[in-house]
């Protein structure tokens, strides 16, 4: 009678243990996936923003060209001089944005990845 119990017994750990296991997985599967649908929605409206903004940066660089062409009386001054002001930012980034670049990326995916709120 008291092997009997303790047969039960263990049998009934073994299917808690595996139940356990099994519930555990699927928790951590769901996770993931709760972590990995928010960098994705993140990293999806980062490209938006980024495409509507340099679309936009792209039609103001033209307007601003053609104006400073007018104006200088020179049909490419005006292109000369905005690809130098593009080319001379892009050395500033180049050489003083890369720390702060990263640590806003880390900040916000950080922010987005173990926001436990929503």
């Amino acid at each position: 009678m008291a092997f009997e119990k303790l047969s039960n017994s263990i049998d009934e750990l073994n299917d808690n243990v595996k139940a356990f296991t099994h519930s555990n997985a699927e928790y951590y599967k769901l996770l993931i996936f709760k972590q990995t649908s928010r960098t994705a929605i993140s990293l999806v409206k980062f490209l938006i923003v980024a495409f509507s903004l340099s679309t936009a940066l792209a039609f103001v660089s033209l307007g601003i060209a053609f104006a400073i062409s007018a104006a200088l009386e020179e049909p490419s001054s005006g292109f000369f001089i905005v690809g130098g002001f593009y080319l001379i930012l892009i050395v500033l980034f180049v050489i003083f944005g890369k720390k702060p670049l990263t640590k806003f990326m880390l900040k916000k995916f950080s922010r987005e990845i173990f926001n436990e709120e929503n």
